[in-house]
C-alpha cells in the first residue's frame, strides 16, 4: 500500500491557497480541502486544484441523517476528488448509504473513510462532554469496525490508535492521521499527537499535515523534510 504525506491547506482564500502551492516548485503534494477553504470557494476550488495536477482529500466531515448524506454525497461524486469523509458516529447506516450516493453509475468512486475521535479530543473530554466512559483506542476501534462492516476503506484516527486498526481491520483498511508534529514543534490544539517518523513506525498510511508546513518560513523544505522522515 502507497503511503503518503497530505498537506492541510486550511487557508480563507483559494487566491492564498494557490499562491502557497505556487511555492513547490514542480512537487505536486496531496492536498487537503477542509471546510474553511471549500465554504470560502466552493466546488472552484477542487477544480482548481486537480487541474493543477493535485490529488484532493475533500475532508467536509459529514455527519446527518442517512437520506441527507447520501444525497450529499450524490453531489459530491461529481468532484473528481481522491478522497472523502464522514463522521463514524453518525452510525453504520449512515455510513452505508454515503457509500451508495458516492457511488457513480459505472461502479467508479472517491475512497471514503471515516472519523473515529477528533484529534483534538482527550480522554477526559471523551468521557466528561462526550458522556462516553471507554477507553479512548477502544472507542476508535469500535468505530473503525463499524466503517470497516459498512464497506468504506478506512478511517481517520492519530497515530496512536493506527497499528491497532490495522490489526481489528486488516492492514489494506487505511488509516489517515493528522495530529502530526515534528518533534521540536507545537502541538497547538491537537492532543493525541506523533512526529511523522514515529507515525510511520506506528502504523499510519497517510499522515496530515498543516501548521508545520504550512505556517513554516520554507513549506517546501518542510514539505520534503516530513516526506523524508515518514517514507524513509
Amino acid at each position: 500500500m502507497a503511503k503518503d504525506v497530505i498537506i492541510a491547506c486550511d487557508f480563507a482564500s483559494g487566491d492564498e491557497t494557490l499562491a502557497f502551492l505556487d511555492r513547490f516548485a514542480g512537487e505536486k503534494p496531496f492536498v487537503k480541502i477542509g471546510m474553511e477553504l471549500f465554504y470560502a470557494e466552493g466546488p472552484q476550488i477542487v477544480r482548481s486544484l486537480k487541474a493543477r495536477g493535485h490529488r484532493i482529500f475533500l475532508d467536509l466531515k459529514l455527519h446527518d441523517i442517512p437520506n441527507t448524506v447520501k444525497k450529499a454525497m450524490r453531489v459530491l461524486s461529481g468532484l473528481d476528488v481522491d478522497l472523502v469523509n464522514l463522521h463514524a458516529a453518525g452510525t453504520r447506516a449512515m455510513m452505508e448509504a454515503a457509500l451508495e450516493g458516492l457511488t457513480r453509475p459505472d461502479g467508479t468512486r472517491p475512497l471514503l473513510i471515516a472519523v473515529t475521535q477528533l484529534t483534538s479530543t482527550d480522554q477526559e473530554a471523551l468521557e466528561s462532554e462526550l458522556l462516553i466512559p471507554r477507553p479512548m483506542e477502544e472507542v476508535v476501534l469500535a468505530y473503525a469496525k463499524n466503517a470497516a462492516a459498512a464497506g468504506l476503506d478506512g478511517v481517520v484516527c492519530s497515530p496512536l490508535e493506527a497499528g491497532r486498526v490495522h490489526e481489528s481491520c486488516g492492514a489494506g483498511f487505511l488509516t489517515v492521521t493528522p495530529g502530526v508534529r515534528f518533534a521540536e514543534g507545537d502541538s497547538g490544539d491537537q492532543k493525541r499527537v506523533a512526529t511523522p517518523a514515529r507515525a510511520r513506525e506506528l502504523g499510519s498510511d497517510y499522515i496530515v499535515v498543516g501548521r508545520p508546513i504550512t505556517r513554516a518560513a520554507d513549506p517546501l523544505e518542510a514539505y520534503c523534510r516530513c516526506v523524508k522522515e515518514f517514507l524513509a
